[in-house]
């Protein structure tokens, strides 16, 4: 028996399905933007650049009104850093079980951003070279929501340490019974981070740009968080560097006949039940395609959110059926996820060749996105909303800037000298010729 789920379905056949492809494209791409007219309720640039504002103009004093305001938590500016005990006491208290599987992933994660790692390669070759070094202060946003996020700390945090950044400041709203999670300061205390802060939202991140009283400021802010979070760290963006702006969750999910219908689904709602998640499925088989819809039904009826993730499937989500590979290719590269599954036999790996635009891609179908999300070594702060055609996943090279180096001999300037001054010339620019001009009269 059929019902709105059906719609979800749709055939590259049928009329109108390219309009109804192009729509779920752009709404994936609203989710990572941030427009003056955003509708009522959320954060407009104008409502984060005033709150950015009177945090630079008025710091700790603007800290305590928003902090209340928007968190419903009265802190004075002295409360706002969790003390030394306050991390140990979390670490004490956390479940060892839990503390094993968090250490192996701190384990994971830095083996992984340390093969990975470009900044000890610094050299340099005749008269020209690059040095790395590490961004010296660095500011990390960690949504606070009710559930702890502790993953967040270890796929932003241990990236940072392996470029061997010096300072890191943690900053995550007090939405736990007035304070920050305990397991989300006991994996801070874990990593040996002292420096966290209980303040969240657009005013942490423009404390973190611009410095308060009682927090410095930082040299680049990266982490997930809501739209509020993300437009205020386009707003300071140029005052600090930012890793990237990023929108709701999203999985594009690359499918054949060869895949099991069921984990599709289960992937499927594992994105859906995010608040709001988008998933999306390619697939060259329409049988495939009604099997998942079929599975949604029986999955969703088992979580506890059924209801909320029924929507944003309905809303944000699709089942498109091409008519053959390529053209579902080329679309997949257009739609550019933050996540994307192939799970397509023994052709997986082919595929994924052919994928050009993606935060991540999962390759199989042992390969979901929570493997990657907690475990495997890649960070999971991603570009979301087609960003990833130009952004890319956060990793310990984001933490290093390189510097040029120039170092010419007498013998090497003589050599360059005519072509230099002649480029320097018909550009108008007289004094960078005789910079060089009066070398050679010397």
């Amino acid at each position: 028996m059929g019902d709105e789920l059906d719609n979800l379905l749709i055939s590259w056949s049928e009329p109108g399905a390219d309009d109804r492809l192009l729509k779920l494209h752009w709404e994936m791409k609203q989710g990572a933007s941030f427009p003056e007219n955003a509708p009522k309720g959320e954060p407009q640039r104008k409502d984060v650049r005033d709150i950015c504002n009177k945090v630079w103009a008025n710091r700790d004093r603007a800290l305590e009104e928003f902090t209340e305001k928007f968190d419903g938590v009265k802190l004075a500016p002295e409360q706002f850093r969790v003390s030394e005990k306050e991390l140990e006491q979390a670490h004490k208290e956390i479940d060892k079980k839990l503390l094993g599987s968090i250490r192996q992933a701190i384990e994971n994660v830095r083996k992984y951003q340390t093969e990975i790692f470009v900044g000890g390669k610094s050299n340099s070759s005749g008269c020209t070279g690059i040095r790395y070094t590490p961004i010296r202060r660095v500011g990390i946003c960690v949504p606070g929501a009710a559930a702890p996020l502790p993953s967040t700390v270890i796929m932003t945090a241990v990236p940072a340490q392996v470029a061997g950044v010096e300072e890191i400041a943690v900053v995550s709203p007090p939405r736990y019974k007035g304070n920050i999670h305990p397991v989300i300061l006991a994996v801070c205390h874990e990593l040996g981070l002292e420096e966290v802060y209980r303040i969240g939202g657009a005013q942490a991140v423009a404390a973190l740009a611009h410095g308060t009283n009682t927090l410095r400021k930082v040299d680049k802010i990266v982490g997930p968080g809501n739209r509020w979070v993300q437009t205020a760290k386009l707003e300071v963006f140029g005052h600090v560097g930012i890793d990237s702006i990023a929108g709701p969750s999203e999985v594009l999910i690359i499918a054949d006949d060869q895949a099991n219908a069921g984990w599709v689904a289960a992937d499927m709602l594992s994105q859906a039940e995010h608040a709001p998640g988008s998933a999306i499925v390619f697939t060259t088989s329409e049988t495939l395609a009604n099997e998942i819809i079929e599975e949604l039904r029986g999955q969703l009826r088992q979580l506890k959110r059924s209801k909320e993730t029924r929507e944003r499937l309905l809303n944000l989500s699709g089942i498109v059926v091409f008519r053959e590979i390529k053209s579902l290719i080329e679309r997949a590269n257009s739609f550019a996820p933050e996540h994307l599954e192939i799970q397509c036999g023994d052709v997986s790996r082919e595929i994924a060749d052919r994928i050009t635009n993606a935060g991540a891609i999962f390759i199989g179908d042992y390969s979901p996105v929570a493997v990657g999300d907690y475990w495997a070594g890649p960070s999971h702060t991603l570009p979301t909303g087609q960003t990833a055609k130009f952004f890319s996943a956060l990793s310990a090279n984001d933490f290093i800037k390189s510097t040029s180096i120039i170092e010419y001999s007498k013998e090497q300037l003589a050599a360059s000298a005519e072509d230099i001054i002649r480029l320097a010339e018909v550009e108008g620019l007289d004094a960078h010729a005789k910079s060089v001009r009066i070398r050679q009269q010397g």
